[in-house]
């Protein structure tokens, strides 16, 4: 018999960062580490907690405007040096967050022979450190616009990963790395309402330690439901 000359279709995982793979939000922490390092004035914060309210309330808001309000507190700072405060936040607050399951679930994907990809709506300099520590295979995150000298310019460049933006970002990145129509979203974890999308696109959705919303919506589709806070499944419809 001939071997089949059809390239082998390969299956991903996606892994959300916060409130999946980190029992806290990277945003609102660094938001909160450079206020405490005086890195960032009241002022700034008060705008940035105004977008905070209206984001929780669905009032009007653009995904872009805290991005560059947080990137905006950074502005004196070469890129190597926003990059080294970044490092810092990422060891000191983010690194401890970790949830086990996480961690051992992103090794049962790749035991499994699954790709494991990372796609968070947080700054690609954390996403990558992150995603190391995930043992991912890549990452997707939001990327900041650099200008010719390579320093950062305090604008977002393309679109923030976040909501249905998600699964377009694993699309590309598939696209890019194994070709279209050559890779399967086989498994999603994520936490939030806002990565339904994500989720219903999956093979096999898991919402991981949800809020509300997103915890209906879990039960109403019949997705499993994850508490890696204590590492059980909390149940599924």
């Amino acid at each position: 018999m001939r071997p089949s000359s059809e390239p082998k279709t390969q299956g991903v995982a996606v892994f959300d960062f916060d409130g999946t793979s980190i029992g806290g939000q990277s945003g609102s922490l660094f938001t909160r580490y450079l206020f405490r390092s005086h890195i960032m004035s009241p002022c700034r914060l008060a705008r940035l907690i105004w977008w905070g309210v209206r984001y929780k309330l669905h009032l009007p808001y653009r995904q872009d405007e805290a991005r560059e309000l947080v990137f905006g507190a950074l502005g004196e700072k070469s890129a190597e040096e926003v990059d080294a405060v970044m490092a810092r936040f990422y060891d000191e607050v983010l690194a401890p967050l970790y949830r086990p399951r996480a961690v051992e679930e992103a090794a049962r994907c790749h035991a499994a022979g699954l790709t494991v990809l990372l796609v968070s709506a947080t700054f690609e300099p954390i996403a990558a450190r992150a995603a190391k520590a995930l043992g991912a295979d890549g990452f997707v995150a939001t990327r900041m616009e650099r200008n010719a000298a390579g320093d950062y310019t305090g604008e977002v460049d393309g679109p923030v990963i976040a909501g249905a933006e998600k699964y377009q970002a694993v699309v590309r990145w598939c696209d890019e790395h194994f070709g279209p129509g050559n890779w399967s979203l086989e498994a999603a974890y994520a936490d939030h309402h806002s990565d339904a999308d994500l989720l219903a696109r999956a093979r096999r959705p898991y919402a991981v330690c949800p809020g509300k919303t997103l915890a209906v919506a879990a039960r109403r589709n019949g997705w499993p439901i994850l508490d890696w806070k204590t590492g059980s499944r909390a149940g599924r419809s």
